[in-house]
């Protein structure tokens, strides 16, 4: 029972500040208590306590969602931490709140606001209730967390004197969007100590966790009064072997903490950081390595696949991807975990998502986020590139906004849950149809521009293949070589293929859809190719994978002799976001088995490989994030942890060790044990729950 809902928002008398508060109520139980249970939720992240004792569920909640429509909140049950008189005390940051809807401020709340929303059940033991509810009895004050911010980090002043609390102010705010807890919760999980502590040649001391990953670090500090101690968090040194936060963009990544001369222990409350590296000032000169520990922190996934090769530095890309997907599945699918970014980009999401299906159980994870979709699809707009919406210019970019019919339809061909396949599917169509609505060039009066094809995705604005590494003009552009249309075309016909499934697995009539995808395949063919089957424009590796795995081909023979081609002449992959994913099961359909060992076996750049070889421990974002001289991509764009390029470990599940769903069989009700066997690998172990 959802009792949260008669409470009232509170939040503080004027705009939040950049310290964090503190909402605080002092009750008196009315007898002897049976069980109490409370329902707590807030626009922000919130730590609670009850008598001293912390009630939280689970770290940074209550997460992040489409707070407008969607905003969940958390039951616990807190019967032990009650006594006569009580007092409990909300701590309340910014979190992601600096994320709200702004073009929902005058009917929701302003972006950098907070709000508090709690309601405590008691049950007395003889069978009397008595809820306590926020509302204007409780007070607040600003705490010792003085600033916080996802991007810049926490400053904490032990030497704070709280001032007297103040009332609260009640919101007129509706509470129809909150939710039961819906996702999976976000845990601590594996504390890693440092391994060494070190000067570099500028004089900056560095603590090496010897691991990139998301979370924060704790650590005891006990410094003279008044005096300063901060951590500095980045990704990587450079050449040089110095501090380099380049990349990292206006994040500063900071923790600074104001001694009182006592002893504590620190960890960051309302935000997370991503890094392998601190650099640290203000600390006496004997503090070791070990005095910090690395707390990993993500949503809480069950592992249920495994796998090890021959192969050590393939285990170590395993390894790597593993773990960029727990530093970016923190509550939703992030981009990166680091710089002033780490948004629910949807086209990294659908690019990894079945990778993330071998190696952990993400059915409630995925099922929270695509909610969030669709609670952000409109009729006019479609999808934006990143979940929960952030800032939009309103265009749908095909291979990101498709992750609509692709991960859905992953996830009823992985676990096979025909109930989540039928939430899904509004979602599946809405995009589907939006696409058609484009093709047909419709204006708002529902007219189309009877002279174009009708079944042509040529418009709007697209992503494209990007950071192929297949420009031919000289300049570093983020969208590759490949044709955008002719990319929006492929993923046209994908999508409308996945929904024909969809349809016949749950009943539905899939004339319509079916007639859809004929039109849509046959338009595509007209338009990139000739007579012969030869692609009309800039033919690239991608261009091929696409044909051959999206079925737009005229002549497969053609399509798998020029991919194969491409591939031996330029010695190594060249393909993008949107094509990676389906690269090395393309050229193994095609029986290019051979050229599949040589691109994950390649250790020089560019290769899957080479990252490891440089030292990486997750997956970059670029192929040459930091080139083999030891100098950096453009520093603009140039994360150390996107998990993107990672969904090549969904191949080595499928592929290498052969283990598949059956097509026909979803939740692998029946298996396709088929391997490839490659040169390279003496040995592959799998397993997959």
């Amino acid at each position: 029972m959802s009792y949260i809902k008669n409470a009232k928002w509170i939040t503080c008398a004027a705009d939040t500040p950049d310290a964090a508060l503190t909402f605080t109520k002092t009750f008196e139980t009315a007898g002897k208590v049976k069980s109490a249970e409370l329902q707590i939720s807030a626009l922000g992240v919130y730590r609670c306590f009850i008598n001293a004792k912390e009630v939280t569920p689970y770290p940074l909640a209550p997460g992040w969602t489409n707070y407008a429509e969607r905003t969940q909140f958390q039951t616990v049950g807190v019967t032990s931490a009650l006594a006569g008189s009580n007092k409990i005390s909300v701590n309340l940051g910014r979190g992601w709140r600096m994320f709200a809807r702004p073009d929902r401020e005058d009917e929701f709340l302003a972006s950098t606001n907070t709000a508090l929303i709690a309601a405590l059940k008691i049950t007395y033991a003889d069978g009397r209730e008595e809820t306590v509810f926020t509302d204007s009895s409780w007070t607040y004050a600003e705490n010792k967390t003085r600033s916080n911010n996802i991007y810049n980090g926490e400053v904490y002043d032990c030497t704070y004197e709280q001032a007297e609390p103040a009332p609260v102010r009640e919101l007129d705010l509706t509470t129809d969007m909150l939710i039961p807890q819906q996702g999976e919760k976000i845990a601590e999980h594996e504390r890693i100590s440092g391994k060494r502590i070190f000067i570099t040649p500028k004089g900056e001391t560095v603590v090496d966790f010897g691991q990139e990953l998301t979370g924060w670090v704790e650590f005891k500090y006990q410094g003279e009064k008044g005096s300063e101690m901060s951590l500095k968090h980045f990704e990587v040194l450079d050449k040089d072997g110095n501090v380099y936060t380049e990349n990292l963009r206006s994040a500063e990544q900071l923790v600074k903490v104001i001694n009182d001369g006592k002893l504590h222990t620190f960890r960051p409350s309302y935000t997370f950081y991503g890094f392998r590296y601190i650099m640290i000032t203000g600390f006496p000169e004997t503090i070791a390595p070990y005095n910090f520990t690395a707390v990993a922190v993500y949503s809480d996934l069950k592992r249920t696949g495994y796998m090890k090769t021959s192969s050590e530095l393939v285990n170590k890309l395993i390894h790597n991807a593993e773990w960029g997907q727990r530093g970016n599945f923190l509550d939703v699918p992030t981009d990166c975990p680091q710089r002033d970014e780490r948004l629910g980009w949807t086209g990294d999401a659908q690019v990894f998502a079945r990778t993330a299906m071998y190696f952990t159980d993400v059915r409630r994870f995925f099922d929270k986020w695509l909610d969030d979709c669709a609670s952000e699809f409109t009729e006019k707009d479609g999808l934006p590139h990143v979940v929960p919406k952030v800032h939009w210019d309103g265009s749908s970019s095909a291979a990101w906004a498709d992750c609509c019919t692709i991960i859905p339809w992953r996830l009823y061909e992985f676990y096979g849950d025909r109930a989540q396949l039928e939430k899904n599917y509004p979602l599946m169509k809405s995009w589907v149809d939006w696409v058609a609505r484009q093709a047909r060039k419709e204006e708002t009066d529902g007219d189309f521009d009877k002279s174009r094809d009708p079944f042509l995705w040529n418009n709007g604005g697209h992503f494209g293949d990007w950071l192929a590494l297949d420009r031919r003009d000289g300049r570093n552009d983020s969208v590759g070589w490949t044709n955008t249309d002719y990319i929006a075309q492929c993923m046209f016909a994908n999508s409308v293929d996945l929904l024909i499934k969809a349809d016949k697995a749950l009943g539905y009539d899939s004339a319509e859809h079916e007639e859809l995808y004929k039109n849509v395949v046959a338009s595509g063919r007209k338009e990139f190719f000739d007579e012969k089957g030869n692609y009309r424009l800039d033919e690239t590796q991608s261009v091929w994978v696409l044909a051959l795995a999206f079925g737009l081909a005229p002549d497969r023979a053609l399509a798998a002799e020029r991919l194969g081609a491409l591939v031996e002449e330029a010695g190594h992959l060249t393909t993008g976001f949107v094509a990676t994913p389906y690269l090395m099961h393309t050229l193994s359909d095609i029986g290019r088995q051979d050229l599949c060992s040589m691109l994950l076996m390649r250790t020089e750049y560019p290769s899957w490989l080479y990252p490891v070889t440089q030292g990486a421990t997750t997956i970059w974002e670029r192929w040459d994030g930091q080139k083999p001289d030891g100098s950096f991509q453009d520093a603009g764009m140039n994360s150390f942890n996107h998990y993107a390029y990672g969904c090549v470990c969904e191949y080595m599940y499928a592929r290498l060790a052969g283990i598949r769903p059956d097509g026909e069989a979803p939740g692998f009700a029946k298996i396709n044990v088929r391997p490839d066997v490659l040169d390279g690998f003496t040995s592959v172990f799998a397993s997959v729950e």
